[in-house]
């Protein structure tokens, strides 16, 4: 029950977050003329949802296997990055005020899903769908290389390996541990993934900020959130985050590429001055990559 709560309450707070990030950023003729478009647009990015669909059933078909075989394996990294960074984890926790526990356990736990589905719901949005096919890939790409990471390497978490760090969130809130450990092993460390993913959706606000001005303090502001909070709640150690920063800039130029192989060069022109129009002109003048 304990799961079905926390699933149930984090699919609240996140439709909220997506209901006033909407309000915010849009404007009614967006969502009209998106739902005019709303076919052509879903053809144009069905192979990307497609295949991103497919390999997280597969992922997760195979989540199992994975760990078995990452235990087989047996390549422990727990204590080299420890013998790297040190207590970087435990004085940051001394440090920050004990105060701030539940605003970080919310960033964790809510923020981030927030962030991961916000992004492609606003880019869908756009007459462009240039955003949406390079953030749908940068996504995929994220969760394969870190899927590869987590079978090939076994790391334990500054909480599970130092007597100095705390488990604050899973000590003070039992129950969202039911809902990581549903998603995710305990040595799913390196890369931290929510991290990666948050800077994925960090940089395509950036690269948005004329379409949605509005957008990019907001994901500023979350993805600062959830990047500390991994280390301050002592799940992931710096290392980790340092990685997958790397990961989710990595992934992105990845992801243009990809894009670029796939849709042609000459479309890419297309998209990138279709989405540099303003959101602001008016109706019939915004060009769209959609067509009938």
């Amino acid at each position: 029950m304990a799961l079905i709560s926390m699933a149930v309450l984090t699919a609240l707070t996140v439709l909220t977050g997506l209901s006033i990030t909407c309000l915010l950023c849009l404007e009614p003729r967006q969502i009209r003329r998106t739902a005019s478009e709303f076919g052509p647009r879903l053809r144009t990015v069905a192979p990307y949802l497609g295949a991103a669909a497919l390999f997280f059933v597969t992922k997760r078909a195979t989540h199992e296997y994975s760990v078995e075989l990452s235990h087989a394996l047996d390549w422990d990294i727990t204590a080299e990055l420890y013998a790297i960074e040190g207590e970087f984890v435990a004085d940051l926790q001394h440090a920050v005020p004990g105060a701030t526990l539940e605003f970080f356990s919310v960033m964790y736990m809510f923020g981030f899903p927030f962030l991961v589905v916000t992004a492609p719901i606003l880019y869908f949005l756009l007459p462009s769908q240039r955003h949406l096919k390079e953030l749908l890939i940068a996504y995929l790409l994220n969760y394969f290389l870190g899927a590869i990471c987590y079978t090939l390497f076994i790391a334990y978490g500054p909480r599970n390996h130092l007597s100095t760090v705390d488990g604050l969130m899973y000590d003070f809130y039992p129950s969202t541990q039911d809902l990581t450990g549903a998603v995710s092993a305990n040595t799913d460390v390196f890369p931290s993934l929510h991290t990666s993913l948050a800077v994925v959706v960090l940089v395509f606000a950036w690269r948005s900020r004329r379409e949605y001005p509005r957008w990019f303090p907001i994901a500023a502001f979350v993805t600062a959130g959830v990047v500390f909070s991994t280390m301050y709640l002592g799940i992931h150690w710096l290392l980790d985050v340092v990685a997958g920063a790397a990961l989710g800039v990595g992934s992105i130029y990845a992801a243009e590429r990809f894009v670029d192989r796939a849709e042609g060069d000459a479309e890419r022109g297309q998209g990138r001055e279709q989405d540099s129009v303003p959101d602001s002109d008016e109706e019939d003048g915004i060009t769209s990559d959609v067509s009938d």
